[in-house]
């Protein structure tokens, strides 16, 4: 790549880095919020979220540094909305996983052409993303709709 997709691509994993370090702290947070009969099994669920974007930031993170960059100390939005129902939690790991989702577009866009390495590693954090979020849609319709969950 050349010196200015470099550029790009470093300021885009930083960015993807800023995303998922808010989703650790989102999803810590809303594990800490959930009451009621399926606190425990939506609990485990929020911290493996938790734990998978740690990894995902870690990943990145290793990413920049390969391109030589200095990678973010930033965290990304953390906007409290005081909404601790179950479902608002939801809707708001919806809102913020497709935040992720188009940042690893982004990176894809960038990297098209011009890293074989970036282009697997944006295409792979898509599924995921894409995966993910099927996981809450589902989550948030209710029981026997099979129509996607529309916000």
């Amino acid at each position: 790549m050349d010196e200015l997709k470099t550029r790009a691509a470093i300021d885009a994993l930083n960015r993807i880095m800023e995303l998922e370090l808010a989703g650790v702290v989102k999803y810590t947070h809303y594990s800490l919020m959930v009451y009621g009969y399926n606190r425990i099994p939506i609990v485990s669920w929020l911290k493996g979220n938790a734990d998978e974007s740690l990894a995902h930031a870690h990943k990145a993170g290793e990413l920049v540094t390969l391109l030589g960059g200095h990678p973010s100390l930033k965290i990304g939005p953390l906007l409290e909305t005081e909404q601790h129902d179950i479902g608002d939690i939801l809707r708001e790991s919806l809102a913020h996983e497709r935040s992720a989702l188009a940042a690893y577009y982004e990176l894809l866009q960038i990297a098209e052409g011009h890293s074989v390495l970036l282009e697997e590693y944006a295409r792979e954090m898509i599924v995921s993303e894409e995966l993910h979020q099927d996981e809450v849609n589902k989550m948030l319709r209710r029981p026997g709709e099979t129509a996607a969950f529309k916000a």
